[in-house]
């Protein structure tokens, strides 16, 4: 089963959210829904959340190491480390092939933009 990493920005005051799940579709949807509780960091901060990066892990323990690095060294930070960083691919590729920043050893570095 393939798991996401993904970071979310709110489009009403810039903040970043990252997260792990293994169905990022449903996942966004529910940091956007007003009636659903349970999101503390999604509903004290004004949405609506859009995704701005995503990267697939090959298990859930991948998937949470990776989201507790991210955290850890700080959502802008990190997001700052990637080349090109949230840069929309070049027409007619959906992703990007991106090194990951020096020291870093995961085993799965593509990553996608939208």
């Amino acid at each position: 089963m393939t798991y996401w990493v993904y970071i979310l920005q709110s489009e009403k005051t810039g903040r970043y959210y990252c997260g792990q799940t293994a169905y990022l579709p449903r996942r966004l949807q529910e940091h956007n829904d007003p009636d659903r509780s349970g999101e503390k960091w999604t509903k004290k901060f004004l949405g609506p959340w859009r995704l701005v990066w995503q990267m697939p892990c090959h298990s859930r323990i991948e998937a949470m190491r990776l989201e507790t690095h991210i955290k850890k060294r700080g959502i802008e930070r990190y997001l700052s480390t990637i080349s090109p960083p949230r840069v929309p691919p070049p027409a007619g590729l959906t992703t990007w092939s991106v090194p990951l920043p020096a020291g870093e050893s995961l085993p799965n570095s593509q990553i996608s933009v939208r």
